[in-house]
């Protein structure tokens, strides 16, 4: 049914709830699951400042290499539970990234977890999975992750 499933993760032990569903699903469908980090581009107009685009883009080399180590360290976890895993690493506003991302690798199914934020929370940072739904064209499998700390 589904033989790719995208998985986007944030680094947080939330967005990481959605393994728990996705890895028999996984199992059941022999699905390769893309493990997506998106990483937002950095804001450098409106400052009075000079900007070291040297120091710049090192911190992004840098964030980039903590990304792909990251998911490496999950799709070892997958490869070990006998599941077929790929990285995505992309920079882009997160919401249409994601879309991007599950049109280009084909993926048939997007499962994420929802931090469940309310209020403020909400209203300043919006919600991804809020965002995805809106303007998504494949089934979404959404879980609502708690605070594991």
């Amino acid at each position: 049914m589904y033989k790719k499933i995208l998985v986007p993760l944030d680094g947080s032990t939330r967005a990481e709830a959605i393994l728990a569903h996705v890895e028999p699903m996984a199992r059941l469908f022999e699905a390769t699951v893309l493990l997506l980090k998106v990483e937002e581009p950095g804001l450098l107009l409106g400052f009075d400042e000079v900007i070291d685009f040297t120091l710049y883009q090192q911190q992004r080399d840098r964030q980039r290499q903590e990304s792909e180590a990251y998911l490496e360290a999950i799709a070892t976890d997958l490869k070990a539970a006998g599941i077929s895993s790929e990285i995505v690493i992309a920079t882009g506003a997160v919401v249409g990234t994601i879309l991007e991302v599950a049109d280009n690798d084909g993926a048939e199914l997007i499962a994420m977890a929802s931090h469940g934020w309310s209020g403020l929370s909400r209203v300043f940072y919006g919600s991804i999975a809020a965002g995805v739904l809106q303007r998504i064209d494949r089934p979404l499998l959404v879980v609502r992750s708690r605070d594991v700390s």
